[in-house]
């Protein structure tokens, strides 16, 4: 079988698609990786084609609204896909999803498949009117693009109801839910919670949706009680137009609050360095992957009563769930487990690696993702 996927970016190919493409070429498939980014001699394009994966570049600005470059991707895709003719076609995130889905259908692809990773800021709720008519835009081309779908596959349930009661998949459509995008319990093995002042940390890109100045504003409040308390920043700026500016970044270390380490390469020494990972998302997420590399490690959570993070809270048990955009109720929660005994902490500990195993294990996740892209997958 000849299976391609389709990124909006090179980068979450290896980082969050990485085991998925080598189980499917551990059972012989031919894969393909279409993506923004991926031109001869680039890091991501040499790492795929050293797992054997054959990379193939395509313009695309993933945030981009221009109806012009948008038809472009659509005809540059179609073209592709034409040449590479391949049994099964799969697009995540929401231009690959749209335009990917599509170009599968117009490229007559025997099978489409669609993978909802969340549903980020474009349906987000607001009252603005430019909010309204972005969010009745994308449903339009979902439901446009999903009818061609064979399946479509979501990572949490809530996004499989809204899409629903919105009347974006048809009735008789073909569906399913996976644990997200699965971690990789070896990779990311259980450390000990470190010795020493509680330590929260916040691995996102720095968009605004994600929380970030919430979890700025409750660092500076949760400080005024716990001097002692340390706050790390770790990501990228992002071109979105939701972006936090990297001058208020900046402002934010120059008064002590926390320290931003920016993009980095292996996450993986700032989260064991951490005792809590804080994600105060108001971003329509599938399931977070720096959430579920906390479970992973052991670490406790704090995140918000949003679709997709609160997948990654087990009761209260491993954590504390917060609402959206309530920097109070941050701190609160933050304030709660920074006077939390020892024996609490490791108990919390305990439960969020005792999660990870019993529902996100990547080889789990990954054999009901290979289960869809072969079509043996019921219907949910």
């Amino acid at each position: 079988m000849r299976f391609v996927i389709i990124a909006g970016f090179a980068g979450s190919l290896l980082n969050f698609r990485g085991p998925l493409l080598q189980a499917l070429l551990a059972r012989g498939h031919d894969v393909h990786a279409i993506a923004p980014g991926l031109a001869t001699g680039t890091t991501e394009a040499e790492q795929l084609r050293e797992m054997g994966v054959t990379p193939h570049d395509v313009t695309m600005d993933r945030t981009g609204l221009s109806p012009i470059a948008d038809l472009r991707l659509l005809i540059a895709l179609t073209r592709l896909l034409r040449q590479l003719r391949p049994d099964v076609a799969m697009g995540y995130t929401v231009k690959p999803v749209i335009w990917g889905t599509l170009a599968a259908w117009l490229a007559r692809v025997p099978r489409r498949v669609a993978l909802i990773t969340g549903l980020g800021l474009s349906f987000n709720e607001g009252k603005r009117a430019k909010q309204r008519l972005l969010t009745a835009l994308v449903s339009r081309l979902y439901r446009t693009a999903l009818n061609r779908a064979d399946t479509v596959v979501f990572q949490n349930r809530d996004d499989l109801a809204l899409f629903r009661d919105r009347a974006i998949l048809s009735t008789d459509a073909k569906t399913t839910v996976v644990d997200g995008s699965g971690i990789d319990l070896d990779r990311f093995s259980r450390a000990p919670l470190p010795d020493g002042p509680l330590r929260f940390v916040l691995v996102a890109r720095m968009i605004a949706s994600k929380g970030v100045r919430e979890f700025a504003e409750a660092a500076r409040r949760t400080r005024e009680r716990h001097p002692l308390v340390q706050f790390d920043l770790v990501g990228g700026l992002d071109s979105n137009p939701d972006s936090v500016a990297a001058e208020e970044i900046d402002r934010w270390q120059a008064e002590k609050i926390l320290t931003w380490h920016g993009q980095v390469a292996d996450v993986r020494p700032l989260m064991r360095e951490a005792h809590v990972v804080v994600l105060p998302s108001y971003y329509r997420e599938g399931v977070p992957r720096s959430l579920l590399e906390a479970l992973a490690l052991g670490r406790l959570i704090i995140t918000t009563d949003m679709p997709g993070c609160r997948e990654t809270l087990d009761g209260g048990n491993n954590g504390v769930l917060v609402p959206p955009r309530d920097a109070e109720a941050l701190a609160q929660a933050m304030d709660r487990l920074a006077s939390a005994s020892c024996g609490e902490l490791s108990k919390m500990s305990e439960a969020s690696h005792r999660l990870a195993k019993e529902r996100f294990d990547v080889h789990r996740v990954n054999r009901d993702m290979i289960a869809v892209i072969e079509g043996e997958t019921p219907a949910v």
